[in-house]
């Protein structure tokens, strides 16, 4: 047997992903306002590339519940209604404790109490914690947290609901020993169980629903009201309106970053620099056009999904969620020419404005539910939209069951099992009809 060396030679195609086209894929999936960041990011190492945002927004139309508002009002209008705002959760409690007459010593240790005081007024740290942070011992914090309890409104610092309830129901003398019992008992509150919470009270019912209606007065929340700002509403990256020949979608071009290479003309100076001058020169200028038409690229197939989704989603527009139809991502893909994958990449964080509200571009698409004229035109979020209103509108002493959903769902023309309303009933957290009309009677609907 002989052994040798040899050579060939051959050809073959393979995808390379290379770190430009990475950066490509990626950029498919920001938003204008993550897009805005990246560009800001590489301008800042590229002296040839440069961000630019129209100077003029484009003032969209905001649409709530249907409704139109006028083009004047845009994003930076809302933002400043922030302004009229009264004093932020924290600055009132601080106010309140110097209003105390506490020592210095206290008044440093109570900085660490309003580090942990949560936007609901709650305490956010066990009292331990806080100690340590104050450089308390145990009794020094209990001491000093009893004084807290004494500030407006009544509630703020608490550690618990309990207690927060117990708070605003000593301010208002109406903390009597059944009432105090009922709150030792939250749980079975919680729960709707009248009958073992009047067990563990050792009243009867007509004892204790006084109380309760007492208890739903008190406020669970009390550092809600002194929220000093408001989270602004992200701005939508396509916006969709209508025209004399119907829907029209366009680039919020208020919030849409574009590519500007400047200084270009430095190539045509290259006699004059020298060769490593004009490396750098030669590669900073091709990094920053081939970014400004991957920018372009991501600009065109946005809109092209956006378009796309568009135009299967029209009764959606017109008559809203009861009539979203189903729709996955590859019948989009196919219908614009791209991928699966890049219409997914397009609709992960993407928002788009419409009649119906400022939505996330992935709401719409939805599996199909079979219908009984043998055609899927029954969207789960359809469905799901459709159980909810059901719901809001049912009679409180006759909750709907989820065999009676089923029922009147089929009736409408979708076929669905009890076992997939009962799954979506609890993916809109709704509890089930018996939960529910305990709900209602501890609410006192019924």
């Amino acid at each position: 047997m002989q052994i040798s060396t040899s050579q060939f030679l051959s050809q073959r195609q393979s995808l390379v992903v290379t770190a430009q086209l990475q950066q490509a894929i990626n950029l498919l999936q920001l938003g204008n306002h993550e897009l805005a960041n990246f560009i800001e990011e590489q301008a800042a190492e590229n002296p040839f590339l440069e961000v630019g945002l129209p100077k003029q927004s484009m003032s969209p139309t905001l649409s709530y519940g249907g409704t139109s508002r006028s083009k004047g009002a845009d994003w930076d209008v809302i933002g400043s209604l922030a302004e009229d705002h009264g004093p932020s959760l924290y600055a009132h409690a601080t106010a309140e404790i110097n209003r105390l007459g506490l020592s210095a010593v206290e008044r440093r240790r109570a900085e660490a109490f309003l580090d942990a005081l949560e936007p609901s007024g709650w305490l956010g740290q066990p009292l331990e914690v806080i100690a340590i942070a104050g450089a308390m011992s145990k009794e020094e914090s209990e001491d000093l947290l009893a004084k807290l309890h004494r500030v407006e409104p009544a509630g703020l610092f608490a550690r618990n609901l309990a207690e927060c309830l117990r708070l605003q129901a000593a301010d208002l003398e109406i903390l009597t020993p059944l009432f105090a019992s009922v709150l030792d008992n939250l749980a079975l509150l919680a729960s709707a169980d009248l009958k073992g919470l009047a067990k563990a009270c050792d009243a009867t019912l007509d004892d204790i629903k006084p109380v309760l209606r007492q208890i739903r007065a008190l406020n669970p929340k009390p550092g809600a009201i002194f929220e000093g700002e408001i989270s602004p509403q992200r701005p939508p990256d396509l916006i969709v309106t209508r025209g004399a020949e119907g829907w029209n979608v366009d680039l919020n071009r208020s919030t849409l970053p574009t590519v500007v290479v400047s200084k270009a003309s430095a190539l045509d100076r290259r006699h004059e620099a020298t060769e490593q001058e004009k490396t750098f020169i030669e590669d900073r200028v091709s990094v920053a056009r081939w970014l400004q038409r991957a920018v372009e690229h991501r600009n065109m197939t946005t809109l092209k999904v956006g378009a796309e989704v568009v135009k299967r989603q029209q009764a959606f527009l017109e008559f809203g969620s009861t009539h979203l139809r189903p729709m996955i991502l590859r019948e989009v893909a196919d219908a614009i020419g791209v991928h699966e994958s890049t219409v997914s990449r397009v609709t992960a964080g993407l928002m788009i404005q419409t009649p119906q509200g400022t939505l996330p571009l992935k709401l719409f698409f939805n599996a199909a539910l079979g219908a009984k004229d043998g055609n899927e035109n029954g969207s789960a979020a359809a469905v799901r939209h459709r159980i909810k209103q059901l719901i809001g509108a049912e009679d409180p002493k006759k909750p709907l069951s989820d065999d009676t959903l089923v029922k009147i769902i089929s009736e409408e023309g979708t076929e669905i099992a009890r076992r997939t309303v009962a799954k979506y009933r609890e993916m809109l957290g709704i509890p089930s009809s018996v939960n529910r009309r305990r709900q209602h009677v501890v609410s006192g609907a019924i």
